[in-house]
């Protein structure tokens, strides 16, 4: 097992810095940084104050000096630029050039300036972090129970006419976009005009407080796209176990019919579905986004958007290092796990 989590942990950090470099590389290409330096400086700019701003500051190093730099494995810039003054990549407010330290990358927990908050990344991130991590929370606490009883419900009789209801739900639920669910659910239950207009509070208000009333409509929302998946894997694993030798031996035997779906079928049927589950942590960053978008929530989702549309590079490169490593450890655990719930896996 300790061959097998090494093996995975080095496949993950060369995915990671293949991965990361490939972002870097797109972010840091001649237009964006030229859009970058408009939207921080003035889209009135002409290409020679375009090429000063972008020299003075060090974005047109070398790509490999510039991508060490970033990680902190290089020394960080100090350039004297054509306005006379002296920039370092490592200076913080209130300190001199001369005291700023030698390396500053992620490495040592520094993620750079974020021009559009214009405030240090790092501290944006953790505040970010925090509010979209409640929000999975809450989305996977309702459809994790959820989808397992309905796909649970619908394998243990398969072909009833539960199992074609529970089917057909599941199936409309992960054929609905979030962006279209979203608009339905506010048409319902916040339009006056339209819909009932039973929830009264806004999804900005759960960032500092969250309630039904402004929470629920985003929860409900990832929930279910993920839900019907789920449902429909536990579904079929379900009703491939309820088929095999040992079940019909035991139904043989006398055992209750429930007692052998807890006792008997319930963990051979949910080795499946958990690898599903940990695979919808990275599905589910792209409905946050979505979400997060559209009722102004503002977590990590929603400052994506902002950075991609002022292009601001810092904090586009910080977010995206954050997503791969969100997906490359859930799906370590994914493989982890998967060697403990499945006894016939062996790993040398």
């Amino acid at each position: 097992m300790l061959q097998f989590f090494l093996r995975r942990l080095a496949v993950m950090i060369v995915t990671a810095f293949t991965l990361s470099l490939i972002v870097f590389f797109i972010t840091n290409m001649y237009p964006n940084l030229e859009k970058s330096a408009k939207n921080d400086g003035n889209f009135r700019m002409g290409d020679d104050a375009v090429l000063s701003y972008l020299t003075n500051r060090g974005y047109l190093q070398p790509f490999y000096i510039k991508y060490g730099q970033w990680l902190g494995v290089l020394p960080g810039y100090v350039i004297k630029g054509s306005d006379e003054k002296t920039r370092s990549r490592c200076q913080v407010l209130g300190m001199t050039v001369e005291d700023t330290p030698k390396y500053c990358g992620i490495i040592q927990g520094n993620w750079g300036y974020s021009s559009m908050f214009k405030e240090r990344v790092g501290p944006i991130l953790a505040t970010r972090l925090g509010l979209t991590g409640k929000l999975m929370l809450c989305v996977m606490l309702l459809m994790i129970p959820a989808s397992l009883v309905l796909g649970i419900l619908a394998g243990m009789r398969e072909g009833s006419k539960t199992d074609r209801g529970l089917s057909a739900f599941a199936i409309t639920t992960t054929a609905t976009p979030e962006y279209v669910s979203s608009i339905i659910f506010i048409a319902i239950f916040t339009s006056s005009a339209v819909g009932l207009k039973w929830l009264k509070g806004t999804a900005t208000g759960a960032m500092e407080d969250a309630t039904i009333d402004n929470f629920l409509l985003p929860v409900l929302t990832i929930a279910l796209y993920g839900m019907g998946y789920i449902a429909r894997m536990t579904r079929a694993s379900m009703a491939e176990v309820m088929t095999s030798q040992y079940i019909r031996t035991a139904r043989l035997k006398g055992i209750t019919f429930y007692r052998i779906v807890i006792k008997h079928a319930l963990r051979n049927a949910l080795i499946a579905p958990f690898t599903v589950i940990m695979l919808q942590f990275p599905w589910l960053l792209n409905g946050v986004v979505i979400v997060e978008t559209i009722f102004n929530y503002k977590g990590i989702g929603w400052v994506l958007v902002q950075a991609a549309g002022s292009n601001d590079i810092e904090m586009l490169l910080a977010v995206s290092v954050i997503s791969v490593f969100v997906v490359l450890v859930t799906q370590l655990i994914s493989d982890i796990g998967y060697v403990y719930l499945n006894p016939r896996i062996k790993v040398t």
